[in-house]
């Protein structure tokens, strides 16, 4: 499955070789999504999970892949009438709607023919205009599908779902889920950059979460970062517009489509990075704020307590500024 390359956040392994003690700790890592993941557990039984992460992950691209023709999401998408739902299927979904409700539409899934037209999809990028926007917008909405007896129900068949924006941060929780449930107590996954860990480091600290600072060109995660996170039984997910886009006559083309202008979004954020219980809940949140710019993005905070969020814009001089949410924990040793 080819989901969004962001490697915004660059989780920072403990610390230097030199200085790590001996521990039970295990690492794996592996391809998946486009992208690879890393997982890093304490390991007290000689357990090797690859195997069966492997596995699941694979259960999750027949799932959500828009890359696999025979998956759950492609079916949906060509009209197949047949498909009937599994649980993962359902429980993003149910979640993509109430993230929908919150932001005011500035999360849809059903982005699914405005992605593919700007070329950010499993489809070629065909040439965009005001009347080819405003011809795919009617079948942009999440008014116009439900959830019906395991079944997404269309109003029009031109309706195409895109999860791109969730589908990662909901596959580390599966991952999460599957490690707590076989007695692990400290672990820390990662999957393109999106991440959830539990418990402590092989140093007996916080996980430590880099910040890469959203500069343009920047293709190698942690090669300049702009700041380190703690985080203790959380999720944190960025969404950035600095490394996924398109040039065409002198204009950069953002893979971030605003559901509602059928646009790749156009504001002062550069990339909104958001902490939360879990990394379901923290991706599905960190595009919509892209979208809403930085005093929607306020707004949407205040509603939400519970959500902490790291934002970097440009102000009028274009210059970069920060702002994040109180209780914020930061590395202060880097």
């Amino acid at each position: 499955m080819r989901f969004l390359l962001v490697f915004t956040l660059f989780v920072l392994f403990l610390i230097r070789c030199a200085e790590e003690k001996p521990s039970d700790f295990r690492k794996i890592s592996g391809l998946t999504q486009g992208t690879t993941y890393h997982i890093t557990y304490e390991d007290l039984a000689d357990q090797d999970f690859k195997p069966t992460v492997d596995s699941l992950l694979q259960i999750i691209d027949l799932t959500f892949s828009a890359y696999i023709p025979n998956s759950l999401i492609s079916r949906i998408n060509r009209n197949d009438t047949s498909v009937v739902l599994n649980d993962l299927f359902i429980e993003l979904y149910d979640k993509s709607v109430e993230i929908n409700k919150q932001t005011n539409g500035a999360f849809d899934l059903t982005v699914g023919p405005l992605v593919n037209a700007w070329g950010f999809g499993p489809e070629s990028r065909i040439k965009m205009t005001p009347a080819r926007v405003d011809s795919l917008l009617q079948f942009v909405g999440m008014d116009k599908v439900r959830l019906e007896n395991r079944k997404i129900i269309k109003s029009n068949p031109g309706i195409k779902l895109d999860v791109n924006s969730i589908a990662q941060g909901y596959s580390v929780d599966l991952l999460f889920r599957y490690l707590e449930s076989h007695g692990i107590k400290n672990f820390m996954v990662e999957i393109g950059g999106e991440v959830r860990s539990k418990g402590k480091n092989s140093l007996g600290g916080r996980w430590r979460i880099g910040l890469d600072r959203p500069e343009e060109g920047a293709s190698v995660p942690g090669q300049s970062l702009q700041s380190i996170i703690l985080i203790d039984n959380r999720a944190i997910t960025t969404s950035g517009s600095y490394r996924k886009y398109f040039e065409e006559n002198g204009k950069k083309y953002s893979h971030i489509i605003d559901p509602h202008t059928g646009y790749p979004y156009k504001n002062s954020l550069l990339s909104v990075t958001v902490i939360a219980a879990d990394a379901l809940t923290a991706d599905g949140y960190d595009t919509p704020l892209m979208v809403l710019g930085l005093e929607g993005a306020r707004k949407v905070l205040k509603q939400h307590p519970e959500l902490k969020a790291y934002m970097i814009y440009t102000d009028e001089n274009g210059v970069y500024q920060i702002e994040y949410s109180k209780g914020i924990e930061f590395d202060k040793d880097n």
